[in-house]
């Protein structure tokens, strides 16, 4: 074989050997687009899920509802909601969240919002029931009594919820509300809009910041507490 020869087979396995790595890129790059796609389909199934079935300011009594997804882990982590005048802390309560991650997506429920997340980011599916204006301060803070986890071969979890509700005058003062959150966006963006002050505290020392609003003036403070017995049933 002439050295022309040699060269034109080499030059073809060359070919070939790039032709085979371009279409294992590809595969890669098709399989992760799937993943992602997919994960993305389960956060947001988990969401609307979510807001459907803990329904704590519209419901009295009990409920049940069911969370489908084809793949991640559905946990149950502490936070705390706080609410503040210029003395300091007024009323706190262990609020919880139900937390549903699938590869870069999170679904949080807390304090009433359902928010959807990827990596940093995050925005409310559902808005928390808190309002303010210029004489009411309004604050429902729904409180999740309970642990669920799922995950693994669990791909439909049946979730059992028990609501009752309690009212707090708290008097006319200058308020503050803290929610610890591990995505902060979404709160903060909601209490900009309901014009107050934003600021970052973490209360208890655990890594975990709250997102402090600061309302304007005084007025009058209420908070609602639902509390939601959450339990996994099937």
């Amino acid at each position: 074989m002439n050295r022309r020869a040699q060269s034109n087979v080499v030059g073809v396995a060359i070919l070939l050997g790039l032709t085979v790595l371009a279409l294992g890129a590809v595969t890669a790059s098709v399989g992760n687009l799937v993943e992602t796609n997919a994960a993305a389909a389960d956060a947001n199934r988990v969401a609307s899920d979510l807001a459907a079935t803990v329904q704590p300011v519209r419901t009295t009594g009990v409920r049940v509802g069911t969370l489908a997804f084809t793949d991640g882990r559905l946990d149950t982590v502490e936070r705390s909601i706080r609410v503040l005048d210029r003395s300091g802390v007024v009323l706190e309560r262990p609020a919880n969240a139900l937390v549903f991650e699938a590869g870069a997506y999170t679904t949080t429920l807390l304090g009433g919002a359902v928010t959807l997340g990827r990596d940093g980011g995050g925005r409310f599916v559902r808005e928390p029931p808190i309002t303010a204006d210029e004489d009411v301060l309004v604050v429902g803070l729904p409180v999740l009594d309970g642990t669920v986890v799922a995950g693994g071969e669990s791909k439909r979890v049946r979730l059992h919820t028990h609501v009752t509700h309690a009212r707090h005058d708290l008097g006319t003062a200058a308020y503050r509300v803290a929610v610890e959150t591990a995505r902060p966006r979404p709160w903060k963006q909601f209490f900009a809009a309901a014009n107050a002050a934003i600021s970052v505290r973490d209360f208890d020392g655990d890594g975990v910041t709250s997102v402090v609003a600061r309302f304007p003036g005084e007025r009058a403070g209420y908070v609602v507490v639902h509390r939601v017995e959450v339990s996994r049933r099937g």
